[in-house]
C-alpha cells in the first residue's frame, strides 16, 4: 500500500494545470448510457474513481476507446448488461448513478445497496423515492436495487434534503420519460450544470439547472455528442490553500473561479492574494499574515464541505481563534485526530470545531480517513516542520490527479513510496 512522504518547509511557486472535475466526470460517463451513439469526453481526470466508472461501462458492455491526452470515446451500443456488482458499488458510491440512466433507457437496472461511508451517512432513499414516483417498480434485497419500467413518466419531485447525486440521477432519468418532470429543491452545484449542459447537447430538454427547480421535457431518445468536463473546483482551492501555507506564489492554469464566488471571498477575508485573469489562470500569494476565519459548509452557493478539512489547515496555521461548522455530514472530522498529532489546536464540539492558530506544525506518522482529509494531511505536511508520512493515500488518488507531481513541480519536497 503506497504512502507518501513530505519534507516541509518548502515555498510552492511555479505554475500548473487544474485538472477536470471528479464530480463532474462520474455522472456524465454515467449519462453516456443514454445514447446509442458515441460521446466523447475531454479534460478527463486521471483517478481512481473515474477508473472504477469507466471499468463498470465496460462491464456493462460499453466500448471504450481510452486517450490519455485527449478523452475517452464510449460507444453504447453493445450494452448486455444491466447489474453494478456489489465489488464495484463497493468501491464508489458514485456508481449509483447508472440506475436512472440504465432504467430510463434499457427499462431495468440491478445495482449493489452502497455501503456506508467514513464521512457519514449518504442515503439513497431520495434516488428510490423519485424512481418510484416516475413509474418505476423498485425493490429491495439481497443487498440489491432492482427497478423495472416500460417507459418512466414525468413528475413533480421534491427532494429533501438536497442531494447532488439523487438530482443527478432523477435528472438523467428524466431525460428519457413520458412527459415533465420537475425537480424541486434540486441540487445547485456546477457538477449539475456542466451535466445538465452535455445533456443538452445531446438533445435534452432541461430548463433551470442551477437553480433549485429543475424543469425536463423528456424526448424519445438523445444522441451522441462532444463534451469538456469543467475544471475541478475542489483542487483548485486545495491548491489556493497549499500556496498561502508554504508562503508560495503558484499560478494555477483551466480553473472557473466563478464556481468559486464564496471560498475566494473567504481566502481574501483570510490574508490570501489571489489574482484572477481572464484567460483563467489564477495567481496566487500570502498577504502579510494569515488570519483564521470562521466558516460554516453548506449546499451551493455556500462554502462547500469538501473544502472543511482543507480550511482546517488553513486556520491552524493562521494568527487567531476560529470555528468551523460542518453541516453537510455528521462524521467529517476524523482528520482532526491526525492534525492534532501535528500539533494543531483543534477541539472538536458536536458539528463544530475551534481552532487556535499556531507558529508551526510539526510533521508526524499520520493516516488518511477519507478523499478530503487526506489532502488535508498534505497541506498540513507541506506547511509543518520536519517529516511528514502519510498512509492510506489511495483516498487522495480517488480524487487528485498525480498530486505529488505536481507539487513536485512547485517544489516541494514529495515522494511516493511503494511498499
Amino acid at each position: 500500500m503506497d504512502k507518501i512522504l513530505i519534507r516541509g518547509g518548502a515555498a510552492l511557486k511555479g505554475t500548473i494545470p487544474i485538472s477536470g472535475a471528479k464530480n463532474a466526470t462520474l455522472p456524465e460517463l454515467a449519462a453516456t448510457l443514454l445514447t446509442s451513439e458515441k460521446v466523447y469526453l475531454t479534460n478527463i481526470p486521471h483517478l481512481a474513481d473515474v477508473t472504477t466508472m469507466l471499468e463498470l461501462l465496460g462491464q456493462q458492455g460499453s466500448d471504450l476507446t481510452i486517450d490519455e491526452k485527449l478523452g475517452v470515446e464510449i460507444d453504447n451500443r453493445g450494452i448486455n448488461n444491466f447489474c453494478a456488482p456489489y465489488d464495484l458499488v463497493s468501491t464508489m458510491r458514485a456508481s449509483i448513478l447508472v440506475m436512472g440512466p440504465m432504467l430510463a433507457r434499457y427499462g431495468q437496472a440491478e445495482i449493489s445497496m452502497p455501503g456506508g461511508c467514513a464521512i457519514g451517512s449518504r442515503p439513497v432513499n431520495l434516488h428510490i423515492q423519485g424512481l418510484r414516483a416516475m413509474g418505476a417498480e423498485v425493490s429491495l434485497g439481497d443487498g440489491y436495487i432492482r427497478a423495472k419500467a416500460k417507459r418512466l413518466r414525468g413528475a413533480k419531485i421534491f427532494l429533501e434534503p438536497v442531494t447532488v447525486t439523487g438530482t443527478e440521477n432523477l435528472l438523467m432519468a428524466a431525460t428519457l420519460a413520458d412527459g415533465v418532470t420537475i425537480l424541486e429543491n434540486a441540487a445547485r452545484e456546477p457538477e449539475v450544470v456542466d451535466l445538465a449542459n452535455m445533456l443538452t447537447s445531446m438533445g435534452a430538454k432541461i430548463q433551470g439547472a442551477g437553480s433549485s427547480t429543475i424543469t425536463i421535457e423528456g424526448v424519445d431518445e438523445l444522441h451522441g455528442t462532444k463534451h469538456n468536463i469543467i475544471p475541478d473546483r475542489i483542487e483548485t482551492a486545495t491548491f489556493i490553500i497549499a500556496a498561502a501555507i508554504t508562503d508560495g506564489d503558484i499560478t494555477l492554469t483551466n480553473t472557473q473561479s466563478e464556481y468559486l464566488t464564496v471560498p475566494i471571498e473567504a481566502f481574501r477575508q483570510a490574508g490570501i492574494d489571489i489574482d484572477l485573469k481572464d484567460d483563467g489562470t489564477m495567481r496566487i500569494r500570502k498577504g502579510s499574515k494569515l488570519k483564521a476565519l470562521d466558516i460554516q459548509t453548506s449546499p451551493y452557493p455556500g462554502f462547500p464541505t469538501d473544502i472543511q478539512a482543507q480550511m482546517l489547515v488553513l486556520n491552524s496555521v493562521s494568527k487567531g481563534i476560529s470555528t468551523v461548522t460542518e453541516t453537510i455530514f455528521e462524521n467529517r472530522f476524523m482528520h482532526v485526530s491526525e492534525l492534532q498529532r501535528m500539533g494543531a489546536d483543534i477541539t472538536i464540539q458536536g458539528n463544530t470545531v475551534r481552532v487556535r492558530g499556531v507558529k508551526n506544525l510539526i510533521g508526524a506518522p499520520v493516516m488518511a480517513t477519507d478523499l478530503r482529509a487526506s489532502a488535508s494531511l498534505v497541506l498540513a505536511g507541506l506547511a509543518a516542520n520536519g517529516d511528514t508520512l502519510i498512509s492510506r493515500v489511495y483516498h487522495l488518488d480517488r480524487g487528485y490527479e498525480r498530486i505529488e507531481e505536481k507539487l513536485l513541480a512547485l517544489g516541494a519536497d514529495i515522494q511516493r513510496l511503494s511498499e
